[in-house]
């Protein structure tokens, strides 16, 4: 596996957006990646340097759909990574 390969794609939500102010960027991750994957893919990445990197797991869940039936949602990983103050990433084009 290629170290860029363990990012999948950054979360863009209200709660992301404002850990942004505090310099933490969060980034859906592959299954099986750990901390030290994750810092060397940010830092390879987005030339930034990485303080540190806290890693939420969500697992499984069923869901009950109105039609009565239950669905399952996927496993997700995600990585919250505090970068060094003074370093962004720049998630959006002319932002």
């Amino acid at each position: 596996m290629h170290v860029l390969q363990v990012l999948k794609r950054p979360v863009i939500t209200e709660k992301s957006t404002l850990l942004q102010e505090q310099n933490k960027y969060v980034f859906d991750i592959l299954q099986g990646a750990n901390k030290a994957q994750v810092k060397e893919a940010v830092e390879r990445g987005f030339e930034v340097s990485v303080v540190s990197v806290n890693i939420i797991s969500q697992n499984t869940e069923r869901v009950r759909r109105g039609n009565g039936r239950w669905q399952t949602r996927k496993s997700n990983k995600k990585a919250v990574v505090t970068v060094a103050p003074g370093d962004t990433i720049q998630l959006f084009e002319g932002a």
